[in-house]
């Protein structure tokens, strides 16, 4: 799939893996291999912006993907994300959609909200927003309808 293909037909809280199609080297070739992985790898989509403005300057679309946490003893340090704009030469495709019934934890309200959890179910979620404290946190479940809108209109495969 591309960029904007994700864009329009990805969940938010879908795993989605990005691709230069290059094969993957042999683990014996460390530099080469962790330069694969930075232009082979996958995350959770956690937000799609739409066209804004900075001054005078236009942004185009574009999608971020939570690649990962890096930290010790239950405490994170740091947060990778991707964002990746609608005109990248990248190849995408969908591993796994959320599931009915699911909670998505955005930090905020609005088209600026970012996916910060995706419970099981709505207990989950409101259990770890007591833990994680975000104040203007919204719950937002999967439902049937968005579920089957993905299987009538072709994109459960994708």
């Amino acid at each position: 799939m591309s960029a904007s293909l994700i864009y329009d037909l990805a969940p938010i809280g879908s795993i989605v893996a990005w691709s230069d199609g290059t094969p993957r080297p042999p683990e014996r070739h460390k530099k080469k291999l962790a330069a694969w992985e930075n232009r082979d790898s996958k995350g959770r989509l956690i937000r799609k912006q739409g066209k804004r403005g900075v001054g005078n300057v236009s942004l185009s679309p574009d999608f971020t993907l939570h690649e990962g946490d890096f930290g010790a003893g239950g405490v994170i340090a740091i947060r990778i994300h991707r964002t990746f704009s609608l005109d990248s030469e990248l190849t995408f495709k969908v591993v796994e959609r959320p599931s009915l019934g699911s909670v998505r934890v955005f930090d905020r309200a609005g088209p600026e909200a970012e996916l910060v959890h995706l419970a099981g179910d709505r207990q989950v979620a409101e259990e770890w927003l007591t833990r994680h404290g975000y104040p203007h946190a919204v719950l937002e479940e999967v439902t049937a309808d968005e579920v089957a809108a993905d299987h009538v209109e072709g994109r459960a495969a994708a």
